[in-house]
């Protein structure tokens, strides 16, 4: 395995490390899976690729297999969390709500979900 890209001034990296506490719900070798500390819906959990990269685009372009992992473990949570029928969301930029800049994916689910865009 070669070793990880981490930002040191990054929540997202801290909670990889281990340095800050995480309600974990799953983990992999190259994902963590975590409940939000604000969440929007009855399961809201972040799923987070452990090497650091700031946003989808540069995940989907460097590793699409990590992105892919992402995914699957995103199903995987809302099929063992709630009913399997779950919503996806990646933030790409402040303008579009992302507040930590360590690509990460909101699995919400849980209940009958409206929608918000802004």
């Amino acid at each position: 395995m070669t070793a990880r890209i981490m930002e040191a001034d990054c929540l997202f990296c801290k909670i990889v490390a281990g340095s800050i506490p995480a309600d974990v719900v799953t983990e992999t070798e190259r994902v963590i899976g975590f409940r939000d500390i604000d969440p929007q819906a009855p399961v809201h959990v972040l799923v987070v690729p452990k090497e650091h990269y700031g946003d989808v685009a540069q995940v989907a372009a460097a590793d699409p297999a990590l992105l892919a992992e992402v995914i699957t473990v995103a199903d995987q949570i809302a099929g063992s969390l709630a009913d399997g029928q779950f919503r996806l969301i990646f933030n790409s930029g402040p303008h579009a709500g992302q507040s930590v800049f360590h690509v990460h994916a909101h699995v919400l689910a849980g209940a009958k979900l409206g929608w918000s865009p802004a």
